[in-house]
């Protein structure tokens, strides 16, 4: 960064700042593409140990977070931490403090600024080893973040779009500051390959277990997994797919 911050507050668990971190970022009001990729990037990347980090804003700084899983993910906030801001995203926020971390540069009752969105996006860029940007327009705020990142030399990433959508993303490969990811899992594999060996969710689930056992030991991971298709509730019965 141009300047160490004095101070970086935090809620939640800091160990996450010891693993392989990559940033993501994007629009506040992303396509249904973009809504598909980011969150399928976003939790191709946590099966292989890495954390995303995002903002925490509506669109595609939500997604990240949810594709990676609260417990995969940091999120940098532009006002104190005792506000969860925005507002339509407050139990996600919540779910990050109590699972995963936030922080900020920011004491307790500060409220956002337009200046202190683009210190978050400093910081956001800072901890990632690289920048992946799913959809952006080129004058925008994700923008600013990839300045940020040229500045710090970190490799840009972004999907591929249509000629009249993300004017930014298709600038950046136009210029040739940014590399494409054609597959996720291929993209995704530069990070390790996943674990073969069954998880102990898999293995639950298996089981076939009620539904309030499930909830008792997964929580809404048990929802997610049914929004993904990986598993059916049927009569109060969990069952893989």
């Amino acid at each position: 960064m141009k300047k160490a911050p004095e101070a970086i507050y935090a809620i939640g668990n800091e160990t996450l700042l010891e693993r392989v971190k990559v940033s993501i970022v994007g629009t506040r009001k992303p396509l249904a593409y973009t809504k598909d990729y980011t969150y399928k990037i976003a939790k191709a990347l946590a099966k292989r140990g890495v954390v995303v980090v995002s903002g925490a804003a509506m669109g595609v700084d939500a997604i990240a977070h949810q594709g990676a899983g609260v417990e995969n993910t940091i999120a940098v906030m532009a006002n104190g931490l005792d506000i969860r801001y925005p507002a339509v995203n407050k139990n996600l926020i919540r779910d990050i403090e109590e699972r995963g971390l936030t922080l900020s540069f920011y004491e307790a009752g500060f409220k956002a600024r337009s200046w202190s969105f683009v210190a978050r996006n400093e910081l956001v860029v800072a901890l990632g080893e690289i920048l992946i940007v799913t959809e952006a327009e080129l004058k925008s705020g994700s923008m600013r973040s990839v300045e940020f990142a040229l500045a710090m030399g970190k490799h840009i990433f972004v999907i591929p779009h249509r000629l009249n959508q993300s004017s930014g993303t298709n600038w950046l490969l136009q210029e040739g500051k940014a590399e494409a990811i054609y597959d996720i899992e291929q993209f995704a594999n530069r990070f390790g390959t996943i674990d073969e060996k069954k998880d102990s969710f898999v293995e639950f689930l298996e089981s076939s277990p009620t539904l309030e056992l499930a909830i008792a030991k997964f929580g809404d991971k048990i929802y997610e997994a049914e929004l993904e298709g990986v598993i059916s509730i049927d009569n109060g019965v969990v069952k893989l797919i």
